[in-house]
């Protein structure tokens, strides 16, 4: 059982999950953000954990998107993220010297105004769609079916890995819950953080998340 909860804890290392939670925090109302996203995520992993276990299993669906669908996810993603670092390593000083000769001021991004404008329940639908499993859920499910669990205790596990892999997101709403004082100022550092060196954080972050989905994905091949 230990294996199934290590497998929970690598998938919770989600850069999808990482990346919208980042987003969601710096926006306006982030705990209703988080919230919506919580629980269509929750929706969507345990519904579909649930149907694998018990129908789809057996067929080698598991396998099969085990060893090649989601390896070439990660390595696609991968590859994405490098090319979202070389664009916005090399086109950040042309973008400067531009607003420096013009005069402009920055403008706030089109995708982080539509954000801004989001609901819970808008929220609730991204987290639907972008929680479907991937290598490491995948790999959990395998091992809870080799426990022989109870049907009980087939779904009392799957909640629990769902729990577990949706720690980035409990975090911050557990923070706002119990001291929503500390959790909003610590938000404010980020954001401020992010200010001075998101662009530096952007860049660096995406390249070594890149190249470890790719890495990932040709692990996930030649096993």
């Amino acid at each position: 059982m230990s294996r199934v909860f290590l497998f929970a804890l690598t998938a919770a290392l989600n850069p999808t999950l990482l990346a919208a939670t980042t987003v969601m925090l710096l926006l306006p109302n982030p705990k209703r953000l988080l919230l919506g996203y919580l629980l269509g995520a929750y929706t969507t992993g345990i519904s579909v954990g649930l149907a694998i276990e018990y129908w789809l299993h057996g067929s080698g669906v598991v396998s099969t998107t085990k060893h090649t669908v989601a390896p070439a996810v990660d390595i696609t993603l991968g590859l994405l993220l490098l090319l979202v670092a070389f664009v916005v390593g090399t086109g950040r000083s042309s973008r400067r010297s531009a607003r420096k000769s013009t005069g402009q001021p920055k403008k706030t991004p089109r995708w982080q105004r539509t954000l801004s404008r989001g609901t819970a329940r808008s929220t609730y639908v991204v987290g639907l769609l972008l929680s479907f499993p991937g290598a490491s859920y995948l790999a959990a499910l395998t091992e809870i079916d080799k426990q022989n669990l109870t049907a009980a205790e087939t779904v009392l596990t799957v909640i629990a890995v769902n729990i577990v892999m949706l720690v980035l997101l409990e975090l911050p709403l557990i923070g706002y819950t119990i001291e929503p004082a500390w959790t909003s100022a610590a938000v404010e550092r980020l954001k401020n953080w992010l200010a001075r060196n998101g662009h530096r954080a952007l860049v660096i972050g995406a390249t070594l998340i890149g190249l470890a989905l790719i890495a990932r994905g040709a692990i996930q091949y030649a096993g």
